[in-house]
């Protein structure tokens, strides 16, 4: 039986080595030929562009590459952190770049997944600087600055946004509910997966045509405490990972 994975959060770096080696042992020796890999975004804890060269860029690369020679069709959705990726980034891994909603089949049921923070649309600083950053002139303007000062900037927005996340209320950077309930009725599905919000649990919501709907959301990834959820075609279960 053919397997679906779903991982979001690894925020991956070369500051984080056994995060970083426990995605390479994941990726490499879990999901099989036939299997599907989802990353629901956040891949990265920042990249600079598909051009980047650093250590962490090949590492990966390499990684995604050896997982789909294998079979395994490994598919991506961008984050807030890792919103360059791009084609090149996906040819060169042989893997799949997904739109910010994507619907399949997961565990016999119709299901939306979402990296998240779309979901979060009581952060109004926060939406507003995302159609910024995804901005095709934006990032074009980005992509065309040499890699070194990408990744001055880069270190800068990590900095600053660590600064604005510790003075926003929890409260508003958790999804909105009334924003889940109307991605839930837009696509047709009682079942959402997503990240990004860190919270890792699974809610219930009714609808107002009187069914339930359930959202799984998804870990952070840290280097003691990794989890995977895998869908056997009948039942989505978690799976925690051992430390490398």
């Amino acid at each position: 039986m053919k397997k679906q994975w779903f991982i979001s959060d690894l925020h991956l770096a070369i500051e984080r080595p056994k995060t970083l080696a426990l995605f390479e042992h994941f990726v490499t020796t879990y999901p099989q030929p036939g299997d599907r890999l989802f990353i629901l975004g956040d891949l990265f804890d920042a990249w600079i562009g598909d051009d980047d060269d650093a250590e962490l860029a090949r590492r990966v690369r390499d990684t995604l590459r050896r997982a789909s020679t294998r079979g395994v069709h490994v598919l991506i959705q961008r984050g807030n952190r890792d919103f360059l990726m791009g084609r090149r980034l996906m040819r060169e891994c042989g893997t799949t770049l997904l739109g910010d909603c994507h619907v399949t089949n997961v565990a016999g049921q119709r299901t939306l997944l979402m990296h998240g923070d779309l979901l979060c649309t009581d952060d109004v600083d926060y939406q507003r600087a995302r159609r910024k950053f995804r901005n095709p002139l934006f990032q074009w303007l980005m992509l065309r600055k040499p890699l070194a000062e990408r990744r001055r900037i880069a270190a800068d927005y990590r900095r600053r946004s660590g600064e604005m996340t510790a003075m926003k209320a929890a409260d508003i950077m958790d999804v909105n509910d009334d924003t889940v309930t109307r991605y839930l009725l837009r696509d047709r599905v009682r079942q959402l997966i997503h990240g990004h919000t860190h919270r890792p649990a699974t809610h219930e919501h009714r609808l107002s045509d009187g069914s339930v709907a359930t959202r799984l959301v998804l870990p952070e990834w840290h280097a003691k405490n990794a989890v995977a959820w895998v869908d056997d075609g009948k039942t989505l279960d978690p799976l925690v990972l051992a430390p490398r």
